[in-house]
């Protein structure tokens, strides 16, 4: 009959199709590609055969089952968590963990979810850390709460082939009733600053005001001192002038009693004179005076001028040097012009200079005695 080669060609063909797909889907299930960032934990009928590295994999088709793990650093949020600290302060805080798997076979064998036991370990860890500090250590020590969770995270993480790269808390807040406790105190100590700032600066003002009104009167004692200084310069000068002025008056009243003496002597009728030995010697320098001869005689008239050595006494060529003490006074040591300004008010300290009758007697000790007998005979 004709039908059974025709169901003999059917069955053929659809055994030769049933082939062929078994050949390709045992050759999709035998090929294996894993991608660089992972790690493949491969079974064989639920036995652990050997973790597959990045590229094509050939694994035995239908009986092998592969398990992906990321070997890059992953990042795991630790919910916020409330602890009550050593001083029975209740704070709530969160923290973000970064793992990374080192180890794919004890990841995969020792530890059902890596993930889940690492965030429910520093939840824990994050508590306990809290717990044991102090509310003001837990915060102003974030580095020390880190360094001391990660450090509890990282012997039972080690077991899994997992490690821990960093733990960051991210925020540690008190309660409601400690926060205003808080702002108190904050807002308190601001306004303890700002008292004792405004103290200090008033403090200074003060100190500033009296060491500026110091040194005025200091300046102002100094002023004084040259100005009694000048007067009492000016007194001298004007005593010696007075003495010297006198003293050539006296001279040419002397003169001019001798000129008339020796008019009337004149008229007489004897030929011999005698006359006193002052009378010539005025008379001689009172000539040389009033001619400008170059005749030779101990001294002529005093004039109303000083000689060197009575302008280097009284100071004069100096006055501008005692003006300029004046300007320089401000420039003083602060002590030194207050010490002396003390003796200047006390009256423990004199300028120095000489007196009236000590400036006309040393005048007079510069005008020498002439001595001159003169004989006319007829």
């Amino acid at each position: 009959m004709v039908i059974a080669p025709l169901q003999a060609g059917a069955v053929t063909g659809v055994v030769g199709l049933l082939f062929l797909f078994v050949v390709v889907a045992a050759v999709w299930q035998a090929v294996e590609i894993v991608d660089a960032t992972e790690k493949k934990a491969l079974t064989v009928f639920g036995e652990y055969r050997k973790l597959l590295e990045p590229g094509i994999n050939f694994i035995p088709p239908f009986v092998s089952q592969t398990h992906a793990f990321d070997m890059r650093t992953q990042t795991l949020d630790v919910p916020r968590q409330e602890a009550i600290t050593r001083d029975n302060s209740p704070v709530t805080a969160d923290a973000v963990v970064y793992i990374k798997v080192m180890d794919a076979r004890k990841a995969y064998l020792e530890v059902d979810d890596y993930k889940t036991a690492v965030s429910n370990l520093a939840q824990t860890t994050l508590r306990a850390v809290l717990g044991d500090m102090e509310l003001d250590d837990t915060l102003n020590k974030r580095q020390e709460i880190n360094a001391r969770i990660r450090k509890e995270l990282d012997e039972p993480t080690d077991e899994w082939g997992i490690r821990v790269e960093s733990v960051e808390v991210r925020e540690v807040n008190p309660s409601k009733d400690v926060q205003q406790a808080m702002e108190q105190q904050t807002s308190a100590e601001r306004r303890r600053r700002a008292m004792i700032l405004e103290a200090q600066g008033e403090r200074r003002s003060a100190v500033e005001e009296a060491e500026g009104e110091k040194q005025s009167n200091i300046i102002r004692a100094q002023g004084e001192k040259q100005s009694q200084i000048l007067e009492a310069q000016g007194d001298a000068i004007s005593t010696v002038l007075r003495a010297k002025s006198a003293e050539s008056m006296g001279e040419r009243a002397i003169i001019d009693k001798g000129m008339e003496t020796l008019e009337n002597i004149g008229q007489g009728d004897s030929s011999t004179f005698i006359m006193p030995q002052e009378l010539t010697s005025l008379v001689g320098r009172y000539g040389q005076h009033l001619t400008g001869s170059d005749t030779k005689t101990k001294e002529s008239l005093n004039s109303l001028d000083f000689d060197d050595e009575t302008r280097e006494m009284l100071g004069l060529d100096d006055i501008e040097d005692i003006l300029g003490q004046i300007d320089e006074a401000a420039e003083l040591d602060t002590d030194a012009m207050e010490e002396e300004a003390e003796k200047i008010m006390s009256g423990d300290t004199e300028p120095d200079i000489q007196s009236a009758d000590d400036v006309v007697a040393d005048a007079d000790e510069e005008i020498p005695d002439a001595e001159v007998e003169t004989e006319e005979s007829g």
